[in-house]
């Protein structure tokens, strides 16, 4: 039965995810006039950089300058990634990020050892250090990723059975570690996903974390991002990652044709929303501005399909 959610919160990506896959390094100022653009439509948060390893993605080498440069606007958070406690205290050294306890955890091992240096256990315990450094530094714990939750390049298909061992470890280090999480995210890392996958994983993290919420990191690899999205809006989900334009991309994903496509298109998945009644508090023009400002930057056409073809309003009102 669809139960389609009244009101849906979309979290860009597209500053930190498309610009770090990107071979070339583009200039501070237009940077950040896309993440001003982004936050005038209206978008209340936006993943601006990663502090990671310079060696490793230079692109992302600036982050810092590059948070000092945005002029922040009220009602908008412009969050960051770390996956280190380098990177972690780099981000807490620059006052304009706006800092939020994320933990992450893997259904591939292999995966996990390609993106991390080390396996999915592994990994895992070391949330509960992360927990830590949260509590310490007075910062909630806001969100945790599943990545590769519907499958893996490199090892394969991740059956049910297999998710649900992963939820469960998540729950059991939730309970040892007395941590309420509001919000739970299954990450299509690399594009394995189907409609049918969305509804049935859906209900298992629903089944196994009760009252947490879902929201889905969709990757569009394969054609059934927005396929996987509307499947997940029908099952009431009302959380999604997605990236301006189409732009992004997962570097380390052992691809036969090279990385991952990027999240589902921002302005894609507004405009779908808002073809079906549901509200996402985006100015849609004003976020296609944003999308054709990203294809200007970047130089050359880039994957979104309503930045190419517009909306309906106009032949609406003939």
């Amino acid at each position: 039965m669809s139960m389609l959610p009244r009101k849906v919160e979309i979290h860009e990506e597209g500053p930190r995810e498309g610009f770090q896959i990107e071979p070339d390094t583009y200039p501070l100022a237009e940077r950040a006039a896309l993440v001003e653009a982004l936050a005038a439509s209206g978008l209340t948060q936006i993943q601006v950089a990663s502090f990671v390893s310079p060696k490793r993605v230079p692109q992302m080498a600036d982050a810092d300058q590059l948070f000092a440069t945005i002029r922040k606007r009220t009602g908008t958070r412009y969050t960051a990634l770390w996956l280190s406690e380098a990177g972690y205290q780099r981000a807490r050294a620059v006052p304009q990020v706006d800092l939020a306890g994320t933990l992450y955890f893997y259904a591939s091992d292999t995966f996990s050892r390609q993106n991390n240096g080390r396996g999915a256990a592994q990994m895992a315990q070391e949330q509960r250090q992360w927990v830590q450094r949260y509590r310490e530094a007075a910062l909630p714990i806001e969100a945790a990723y599943l990545m590769t939750a519907f499958g893996c390049n490199l090892e394969g298909e991740i059956s049910e059975a297999r998710l649900a061992e992963a939820l469960r470890g998540i729950a059991a280090l939730l309970r040892d570690e007395a941590v309420v999480l509001p919000k739970l995210y299954l990450a299509d890392t690399v594009g394995w996903a189907n409609p049918q996958a969305v509804r049935r994983r859906v209900d298992l993290v629903r089944l196994l974390l009760p009252g947490v919420r879902v929201g889905l990191h969709l990757h569009d690899t394969r054609g059934l991002g927005m396929a996987n999205a509307f499947a997940a809006l029908e099952m009431g989900v009302d959380l999604f990652d997605a990236s301006v334009a189409g732009l992004g991309g997962c570097p380390f994903c052992g691809h036969a044709h090279g990385s991952a496509a990027g999240n589902v298109c921002t302005e894609d998945l507004v405009f779908l929303c808002h073809e079906l009644g549901i509200d996402t508090g985006i100015d849609l023009e004003a976020l296609l501005e944003a999308a054709r400002l990203a294809e200007r930057i970047i130089g050359r056409r880039l994957d979104g399909k309503l930045m190419h073809a517009g909306t309906l309003a106009a032949w609406r009102t003939r």
